[in-house]
């Protein structure tokens, strides 16, 4: 049997992303990694709830530039038990990116141009 364990998004600043994360997402640091020589600095992020799946953060030293991340096509979800009070902060916060009303869904995008959708916890 395989369960899921992990998601990685690579960053330019991780301490702009674990602010990122921890304001719009509430997500805090799990463990961390990082490499002797500093060429890498990983953390895992975990959610409130401590659900086994982790966020993965990883900046690499030498990168400079934008992460190339094509056509967008990819995301990661959360499910918001408060809907509509984790959409006015994320509004309040100006990182809402892309709204659907009609499938009741939302997506905000990191300092890296990651997009994550937001979706209601469905009863």
């Amino acid at each position: 049997m395989l369960t899921f364990n992990h998601f990685n998004f690579n960053v330019l600043d991780m301490q702009r992303s674990l602010a990122f994360y921890k304001e719009a997402l509430g997500l805090t640091p799990l463990r961390e990694k990082r490499a002797a020589d500093g060429s890498y600095w990983i953390v895992f992020l975990q959610d409130e709830a401590g659900s086994p799946f982790a966020l993965e953060l990883t900046e690499l030293r030498d990168r400079e530039k934008p992460y190339d991340l094509g056509e967008g096509e990819f995301h990661l979800a959360f499910r918001a038990e408060d809907y509509d009070a984790v959409h006015a902060k994320h509004e309040q916060m100006g990182v809402i990116c892309f709204e659907n009303p009609k499938m009741g869904i939302y997506f905000i995008e990191d300092p890296d141009g990651y997009w994550i959708e937001i979706v209601p916890v469905r009863k």
